[in-house]
């Protein structure tokens, strides 16, 4: 009578798979979170595809009929100053805050992560130079920096891509070297080390994929961050610049309207940062609890 015997090389994609149907069934149970996600999907959907959902070209104008209320004309957001139907307008501006949102969340985290784990995981004068160069970061005033940067390196949107990701990574940069500390500790990383892996291969192979929820949970929630910072600077004069708009730049030129019969250019700008900060952030909620391993264990 013959057993077959599973391999521990077959055994551990098997339980990788797993781990993630694991993590993939409890991010569904948060109704937060998937709620947040679904949101966030249309609202990309949306602006990502202004040109064939936009009910107006971007910069279409009709200055005889100047700004009038939502619902009137067939606006169904009215239209701004300069006669523009603002719908269209927040759907095409939509795509430069989330554009910079994503790309400032995923450079700052690649950049934070790979440096954090560089320190904690070598240690000595390497550790010393990026965690002094962090608190460096930490202790300039973050939104004057970013608006002498971008006065003297102009405001496209690449350029606040860099400025925005060279500032937004130290924080991830910090909690990748606490959790790269303690795993250098753990068996498996010394079995690798007497195996003769590089060190490479240690941080690439074994260090990051235990870092694959403080990862996730960093990336949406600084989506969320880049895209209140870069509303700021757009709302001091330091961010995107006509013809090219953000929610932060049509923030920006509706700020004496408070209290005067357009103040809806100013509501629903505020309207749309605010539904997607909360929508990423129910995600970043749902997949801190979906790979938290207390409570995987519950």
């Amino acid at each position: 009578m013959s057993a077959s015997v599973e391999s521990p090389a077959a055994a551990r994609p098997e339980k990788a798979r797993s781990q993630w149907r694991v993590i993939g069934r409890r991010f569904r149970r948060h109704r937060l979170a998937m709620a947040g996600a679904i949101v966030l999907l249309l609202l990309a959907i949306c602006c990502f595809g202004a040109n064939l959902i936009a009910p107006y070209a971007q910069n279409q104008q009709d200055l005889l009929l100047g700004p009038v209320g939502p619902g009137s004309d067939g606006h169904l957001l009215g239209t701004d100053a300069l006669g523009r139907d603002f719908l269209s307008e927040l759907l095409y501006a939509g795509r430069i805050s989330l554009s910079i949102g994503l790309a400032v969340a995923v450079l700052s985290t690649i950049i934070g992560t790979l440096l954090g784990a560089l320190a904690g995981y070598l240690g000595g004068w390497v550790d010393e130079l990026i965690m002094r160069t962090v608190d460096l970061f930490l202790i300039v005033p973050a939104v004057a920096v970013l608006a002498l940067a971008l006065q003297g390196l102009g405001s496209s949107p690449f350029t606040i891509i860099l400025v925005l990701s060279a500032i937004g990574w130290t924080s991830i940069a910090r909690v990748a070297r606490s959790q790269v500390m303690s795993l250098r500790e753990k068996e498996f990383i010394e079995a690798s080390k007497l195996l003769g892996a590089s060190t490479t291969r240690i941080i690439v192979r074994h260090m990051l994929p235990n870092l694959a929820g403080v990862i996730a949970v960093n990336v949406s929630l600084a989506v969320a961050a880049a895209i209140i910072v870069e509303s700021t600077l757009s709302f001091l004069g330091f961010g995107v610049q006509p013809p090219q708009s953000s929610w932060g730049q049509l923030l920006s030129d509706a700020a004496g309207l408070l209290g005067t019969d357009q103040t809806y250019l100013l509501i629903f700008p505020g309207v749309f940062i605010l539904v997607t900060v909360l929508c990423v952030n129910f995600i970043g909620d749902g997949l801190r609890d979906a790979f938290d391993q207390r409570a995987r264990r519950r």
